[in-house]
């Protein structure tokens, strides 16, 4: 199933490639992601409470964008990311959940990989797992 999405996901971007410039996008005909803020402090959270973040992200760029991977620092998050192209213009987000079993403080960060002008952008989480009372 994750060959599939790769191999779906490298032929929609060729297709929009050959359909911008003559097969050469330039910086300006990219997709351009920009997240409204590229990371979120959970502050103090009980230990088994949901810690769960939408990083939002609009695609100021002229061409579709194209979230190919979303890699974690560790097991410890739980990603989630629109799969199909986000339009020109167009805002959507992306899920972070961290595991709250795990007690103590954390700074954890996410990698974005996408077709925009910056393939690739860094978010961070923090916060503070504390032992329920």
């Amino acid at each position: 199933m994750r060959l599939l999405f790769i191999v779906t996901t490298a032929a929609i971007i060729a297709f929009l490639t050959s359909q911008v410039s003559g097969n050469k996008l330039t910086s300006q005909d990219r997709a351009r992601i920009s997240f409204k803020s590229t990371d979120h402090d959970f502050g103090t959270v009980p230990t088994g409470s949901e810690a769960k973040h939408y990083f939002v992200f609009t695609n100021e760029g002229k061409s579709p964008l194209v979230i190919m991977n979303v890699r974690t620092a560790c097991g410890c998050m739980v990603p989630s990311w629109p799969r199909e192209p986000i339009a020109p213009g167009k805002r959507d987000s992306l899920a972070v959940e961290y595991n709250t079993k795990i007690r103590g403080t954390f700074s954890k960060s996410i990698t974005v990989q996408s077709n925009a002008s910056t393939p690739s952008v860094e978010l961070k989480i923090s916060g503070t797992v504390v032992k329920t009372k």
